[in-house]
């Protein structure tokens, strides 16, 4: 992927003129959307951020066809967005048709014209809060110049965050987004318990949280919370109280 520097910059400069106060956040999503796949000369661009279970949901999409590969991964937890996402890398596939990372995913992006794929984590206090990515219908090798390319596009969207979390104005998706930051304590907290009980992985260890709460139709958070002060309760000496 061949990218102009003077075209990055100069989209960078115009992005970089959003002002909160002229415009409202989630425009400004759209506008790093549109901007992205503009200037990745890409078929399809998305940006997606985390809710108070620390699932991501869609913020901005550059069309429908994006918009559905989003939910797709969305519904079934799998896909780039969500591995660039809770593994906080940069996640990259040059042809789906021949990447067995994501099997659900992948036949149905295919299938939908979709081969290439390049994922972001957005950053924000050592965590992750969403993801931008892009797509192409054609096998593309993601180059280093692209790859970097990206992440600026990524750093200039947890600025935006970062600026919205940190300032006077409150919207729909500041609260969503401080919920999702204060919800992801205690779901690590309850991931660790069971990686060190159970001698699993991170990913193992969050899949079975995923699992307990969709089948009891709770919460993500309620279950990691529960397990959390099960775990206090018990490792108390008799007759003391949890915190």
């Amino acid at each position: 992927m061949s990218i102009s520097v003077h075209d990055v910059r100069h989209a960078l400069t115009e992005l970089g003129k959003l002002r909160f106060g002229e415009m409202r956040v989630e425009e400004a999503m759209h506008q790093i959307v549109q901007t992205t796949h503009t200037i990745f000369a890409v078929d399809g661009a998305g940006l997606m951020l985390a809710d108070i279970d620390h699932h991501l949901r869609n913020a901005a999409v550059s069309d429908d066809r994006m918009r559905h590969l989003e939910e797709l991964q969305i519904r079934h937890q799998e896909g780039p967005c969500i591995t660039a996402f809770h593994d906080k890398e940069l996640v990259g596939a040059e042809d789906l048709a021949d990447d067995r990372r994501w099997p659900v995913f992948g036949e149905v992006a295919v299938r939908y014209g979709m081969r290439a794929v390049l994922a972001s984590p957005i950053p924000y206090n050592q965590d992750a809060v969403g993801v931008v990515a892009v797509v192409s219908e054609q096998r593309r090798p993601w180059t280093a110049e692209g790859e970097l390319a990206l992440l600026a596009f990524t750093d200039l969207a947890a600025l935006l965050i970062a600026t919205m979390l940190q300032g006077e104005q409150q919207t729909e998706l500041a609260a969503q987004l401080q919920a999702a930051l204060s919800s992801r304590a205690v779901i690590e907290q309850a991931k660790g318990i069971l990686m060190a009980r159970e001698g699993v992985s991170a990913r193992a260890a969050y899949e079975q949280l995923r699992a307990q709460a969709r089948a009891q139709r709770r919460k993500l958070t309620a279950i990691s919370a529960d397990l959390v002060r099960d775990t206090v309760r018990h490792d108390l000496p008799p007759g003391t109280s949890p915190p």
